[in-house]
């Protein structure tokens, strides 16, 4: 007998009182997990959103991870020292890690990893590029790697989770092209504890445990196989959980659904604050929304109390950044206020006054029941004060094809965006640097040259209280420019099976869910 969520029958009997976890501990542990985003990719160095990113802390280790506290620590990397210029860092390598092939990985493999990256420049290349040239990434010897900087960038600690690492004599032998896009587009070079099993694009993603993964299996039972099921729509979220098929949700269901797999017995409800801000995205290049009182009008337009206590739970969003990034974090703002009447004087100071109805569109991911009803309220809102709204439900990646151009970005879009990885740099660069435009990540199209400079001070200053000065300024300046509806701060919440256990929120992107840190326990609730 297989212990798997796959089948309801085998679900029930594993979590029936009569069966002690010793008895089935020498069994397979397999669950589901609900995505609603396809896994657009699954090489380490084109990861843009949350689920690429949940493939990537799956099948890939970088030189450094994320504790849940916030604090980078080694992985791939035993340890590292940085020169008095704060220019040149130096990495030792772990001894016994091996890539998933059995090959130990080297100082050439992180490398190669790394000029492929910026080779590539996708992803998490804006990190880097401009900052570490090809030449800049030696091998000392086969345990040490030494990365010089150009400049000195204050977060690249932060930032050295993403150097991912891949098996470069692997790639190298099943390619044609030295970086092997190809390859890494439908297989796996990687460290990480789960390997590949099989990808069927738009529809499931499967992952197998890694046996001989350098961080070890301690934490009891482990997950042995995930299976990701990709969609959007609640109505099968919760007939997984009623056949007792779903191990872990989305965390975007609406509250109904949370609320009926809570109450299913062989469930439970993770929740944790955390530092993703929901926002709706404001195109500051496309008018109306290039005027900023039309910015400020649709701010004051939104029911913030329905939403987060209705609708999509959540804790006040003042700004930008989420109160989570404690020292970094302006607590002078005010909350947002919903005042329709306060809305309407706004569009009666910007320059399209008189020109009632002011057409206006709003993009969100269809098939996201709790998108839809904001969107709903966005209309019947701002219809009320002289807008004509167009309502766009669009596929996740039919919008971040839309982000690419000015022109084709809506006027306004809800979307999710939280630390990629644990600094307050990647809030403010990623959505607001003008170097960072062309992202779903950033809609503002602010390409404001003030905002850069202050977003580059940051980056240079090492002394962490004048850096976390420059953050408070930032927000500031952000939100007299309304650069965004800041709706929530996400309270993040997964519907789990009662039996998976070791869930800890991890502040960068997806980082919670890598599941050699969950295990199976049926004796715990």
């Amino acid at each position: 007998m297989r212990k798997t969520l796959l089948a309801a029958g085998l679900f029930a009997l594993a979590c029936t009182a009569s069966l002690t976890p010793p008895a089935l501990a020498a069994e397979k542990v397999a669950i589901t997990v609900n995505a609603t985003q396809i896994f657009g990719t699954i090489d380490p160095a084109k990861v843009t959103d949350y689920t690429s990113y949940m493939a990537a802390v799956n099948l890939y280790d970088g030189l450094t991870t994320v504790a849940p506290d916030g604090t980078i620590i080694p992985q791939l990397a035993e340890s590292w020292t940085v020169s008095p210029d704060n220019k040149t860092y130096t990495f030792k390598l772990k001894p016994g890690a091996t890539f998933q092939d059995g090959t130990p990985v080297q100082a050439s493999d992180v490398v190669y990893s790394l000029q492929r990256l910026l080779a590539l420049n996708e992803g998490p290349s804006y990190l880097f590029a401009g900052l570490i040239g090809p030449e800049s990434v030696k091998a000392i010897d086969p345990q040490t790697v030494e990365i010089t900087l150009n400049k000195v960038y204050a977060p690249f600690i932060a930032s050295t989770p993403l150097i991912l690492v891949v098996n470069e004599k692997l790639v190298k032998a099943n390619s044609k092209d030295t970086w092997g896009e190809a390859y890494l587009s439908d297989a796996t070079a990687g460290a990480g504890p789960y390997k590949l099993i099989k990808n069927t694009r738009g529809s499931e993603l499967v992952i197998g445990r890694y046996e001989g993964y350098h961080g070890g299996w301690t934490k009891g039972t482990p997950i042995d196989e995930i299976r990701f099921v990709i969609t959007s729509d609640d109505a099968t979220a919760k007939a997984l959980a009623q056949t007792g098929e779903l191990g872990l949700s989305s965390s975007t269901l609406t509250s109904a659904t949370f609320d009926a797999i809570g109450a299913l017995p062989n469930y439970k409800i993770l929740e944790h604050a955390t530092s993703t801000g929901f926002y709706i995205k404001l195109n500051s290049k496309l008018a109306p929304t290039d005027d900023v009182h039309i910015r400020r009008a649709i701010a004051l337009a939104m029911d913030y109390d329905t939403i987060r206590n209705v609708i999509f739970p959540g804790a006040p969003l003042n700004g930008p950044l989420a109160s989570t990034f404690k020292g970094a974090y302006l607590d002078t703002l005010s909350a947002p206020v919903f005042d329709l009447e306060k809305a309407k004087a706004e569009v009666a100071l910007s320059k399209y006054a008189g020109q009632e109805p002011i057409k206006i569109s709003h993009a969100y991911v269809a098939g996201l029941g709790f998108e839809d009803e904001i969107g709903l309220m966005f209309k019947s809102n701002l219809e009320q004060i002289g807008f004509e709204v167009a309502l766009q439900p669009e596929p996740w990646n039919r919008i971040t094809e839309l982000a690419a151009k000015p022109e084709t970005t809506p006027n306004t879009t809800q979307v999710f965006n939280g630390a990629t990885y644990p600094s307050p740099d990647s809030i403010f660069y990623v959505q607001y640097h003008s170097k960072a435009k062309g992202t779903w990540s950033s809609m503002e199209w602010l390409e404001d040259p003030e905002i850069d400079a202050l977003i580059d001070k940051a980056r240079e200053t090492t002394d962490v209280p004048a850096q976390n000065a420059i953050y408070k300024d930032l927000q500031q300046k952000l939100v007299d420019r309304q650069s965004d509806v800041y709706m929530l701060a996400e309270s993040q919440r997964y519907a789990a099976n009662k039996c998976l256990q070791g869930y800890q929120w991890v502040p960068m992107m997806s980082w919670d869910l890598n599941f050699s840190n969950f295990w199976w326990d049926c004796s715990k609730g």
